[in-house]
Formats: structure tokens, C-alpha cells, sequence
């Protein structure tokens, strides 16, 4: 592994633009990939950049724009997840991925955010991904907890605190894995390779 390659990519919107992730964890080599407002579609998007910058971990943070902004089908959250998961193992057969749930926000999305979570939740071990539920850890019944955001959608400095509390431990699970030795290769209902 080169010196410059980050051991921790963020992957996501605002949320994880935010993160601040070299303070919040100095014993990293964090790159941060998270753009305000981004959505699946623009994941998908920029996926180059990220292959490129060939990380030990990447942390997938994305969704609730899909939700919010662009009034997004679960459907289509979940198939752009899929996909950008299926690319990365593709394109990066070793890297370790870890993806977060869709975060709470404000109660009017909890149907759409917990459905979308119960399918990628069963998605991610097809293509040797861990999953990190952070929807008991920041909600507060149907919302993310007033104490954690300022605006009912983004994380404050205490939802950070409570969001790293659950992301270190599964950084360390995620790490406890052998990486994949070959490339993921999906195979359609008819039996060919897509």
C-alpha cells in the first residue's frame, strides 16, 4: 500500500462532507468523497474517482436526497446502491466495504428510509459488504433525535459523536475480514455474467 492512499474513503452527500473524518479519526488516512446535496444517481456518477484513489475501506453514505430532494422511488435508491456496491467490488476486488443505512430525518420519510435499509440490509453480503445499522444509535421513533441535528436532517457535533460511536466498532469488524482475491462478477437470472 502507497503511503498516499487513504485507508478510510467517505463515500456520500452533505452528511459526510461534513464529517470532518481526519480530526475525527486521527489515526486514519481519510479521503473525503462527500458532496452537499449529492444523490445515487451522482454516486454513481463519480465512481471513477474513487476506484482511482484505490482505498483500504470505503463507507457508503447515501440516499436520503434520493428521498428528500428528488421525491426517488425505494426502488430506485436501492438498485443505485446495488449497483455502485457491485461496481466498487468489481472495479476494486479488495477493498472492504462498508455501507450505512439510510440515517433517520424527519418522520415524514421513515416508510421510504426503512424499506430501502430492509433491502440493502439483505443486499450487501452478495457482494461481500457489511452493513452498518445507525437508525437505533440517531433516531428517536420516526425521526432523527432533536439532540442530534439542527435542522431535522443533518448531524450536529453530538450526532457525530453518536454516529462515530457505531462507525468505529464497525470499521474494525469490516477490517476483521479477508478482503475478496478476485473480481465480483454478477450473474442475471439467465445464468450469464453481467
Amino acid at each position: 500500500m502507497t503511503e498516499d492512499r487513504p485507508t478510510v474513503l467517505f463515500l456520500g452527500d452533505s452528511i459526510t462532507e461534513a464529517g470532518d473524518w481526519e480530526n475525527r479519526l486521527p489515526g486514519e488516512r481519510t479521503a473525503n468523497h462527500g458532496v452537499g446535496g449529492d444523490t445515487t444517481d451522482g454516486v454513481l456518477a463519480r465512481l471513477d474517482a474513487v476506484v482511482a484513489a484505490e482505498p483500504e475501506v470505503i463507507v457508503l453514505l447515501i440516499g436520503t436526497n434520493d428521498f428528500g430532494n428528488h421525491r426517488a422511488s425505494v426502488e430506485h435508491v436501492v438498485r443505485n446502491v446495488e449497483t455502485i456496491l457491485v461496481t466498487l467490488r468489481r472495479e476494486l476486488p479488495g477493498v472492504r466495504l462498508l455501507l450505512v443505512s439510510v440515517l433517520p430525518r424527519q418522520a415524514e420519510f421513515r416508510a421510504k428510509i426503512e424499506e430501502a435499509n430492509r433491502h440493502l440490509r439483505q443486499f450487501v453480503a452478495t457482494c461481500h459488504a457489511q452493513y452498518l445499522d445507525a437508525w437505533p444509535a440517531l433516531a428517536d421513533g420516526d425521526h432523527l433525535a432533536d439532540r442530534f441535528t439542527d435542522d431535522g436532517l443533518h448531524l450536529n457535533d453530538e450526532g457525530y459523536r453518536a454516529y462515530l460511536d457505531e462507525l468505529e466498532p464497525a470499521l474494525e469488524r469490516v477490517r476483521g475480514l479477508p478482503p475478496m482475491s478476485r473480481p465480483f462478477r454478477a450473474i442475471d437470472l439467465d445464468g450469464a455474467s453481467a
